[in-house]
């Protein structure tokens, strides 16, 4: 796994293999406060090629709330065939309660996260609480605070950890880059309440649930005829690779630092294969960044 895939200077170098795209929003189409160079212009291209495209988040909101953030952004949802988010699937997950592990939740959730994903608690028949001691399970969808770090949340993760709760993650990134700054995820904190003994289900990518409810919005029946793009090994290189689904890592976004990327050139490929040899995966494409 030392050797680098090919770069590929913009989608239309391969398109033609390719019925559907799966695209990552914050790090491939827009950095968190506004698009990236080339985005709208290839979401515009693809369609005109006949060519169906779902957006795939990890944000921890229902799907129309991650539609209305992406247009407050500056890309107009219409430009894609459909919205699909960590959230909408936690929130899924916890309608249905399918599965064992769901079904033995109770409805007092303590909520992990900011009082802008409140959305997460609506028409799902939960309550939501900040008191651990009133709480049956935990519903994270991000730090308290978008300034808080991983140790401001110790004392809590600990309390629920002595009341052995039970954690739903809605959204697996570890983090984020909003602009110029890294801000933790909901994925951090989880893994830091799985490491002291926690019970954390997650939902969103790499997990395999959300590519084949992905393929299916797509309406391709065929994996193989589907691209992913996106800038996290953790989740956008590593879940589609288990899905059976080609893959192109976009540098640009939250690994940006560690390739020696600069927008308009070629990332150190040597730092890329880097990173395939940290995570075992290797992508299908390099794509310096999303444009035609």
């Amino acid at each position: 796994m030392s050797q680098a895939p090919p770069v590929i200077p913009g989608l239309s170098a391969v398109v033609e293999r390719y019925d559907g795209f799966i695209l990552d929003l914050w790090g491939c189409l827009h950095d968190g406060v506004k698009p990236y160079p080339g985005s709208l212009d290839a979401l515009r291209r693809l369609r005109a090629a006949g060519k169906r495209t779902l957006a795939v988040s990890n944000g921890p909101r229902r799907a129309a709330s991650v539609a209305s953030t992406t247009r407050q952004i500056g890309i107009d949802p219409a430009l894609l065939d459909g919205v699909l988010s960590a959230g909408e699937v936690a929130w899924q997950a916890i309608v249905d309660r399918r599965d064992p592990w769901h079904a033995r939740l109770g409805r007092q959730a303590l909520h992990i996260g900011a009082d802008r994903d409140r959305g997460m608690f609506e028409g799902n028949g939960l309550k939501r609480t900040r008191d651990v001691a009133t709480a049956d399970f935990i519903l994270l969808t991000g730090p308290m605070d978008d300034e808080w770090e991983l140790p401001q949340h110790e004392d809590l993760l600990r309390a629920a950890l002595a009341r052995r709760l039970p954690m739903v993650c809605a959204n697996p990134d570890l983090d984020v880059v909003k602009g110029d700054v890294r801000l933790i995820c909901a994925g951090a904190i989880a893994a830091r309440y799985a490491m002291l003994g926690g019970d954390v289900v997650q939902h969103g990518k790499p997990e395999r649930a959300i590519y084949e409810r992905a393929l299916r919005e797509l309406g391709v029946t065929d994996p193989r005829r589907v691209l992913a793009c996106g800038d996290s090994f953790h989740t956008d290189v590593s879940g589609a690779h288990r899905a059976g689904i080609d893959v192109a890592f976009i540098p640009g976004g939250i690994h940006a630092d560690e390739v020696g990327y600069r927008p308009g050139e070629i990332p150190d490929v040597a730092a890329v294969a880097a990173l395939m040899a940290q995570y075992s995966v290797t992508p299908t494409w390099i794509l310096p960044e999303l444009k035609w």
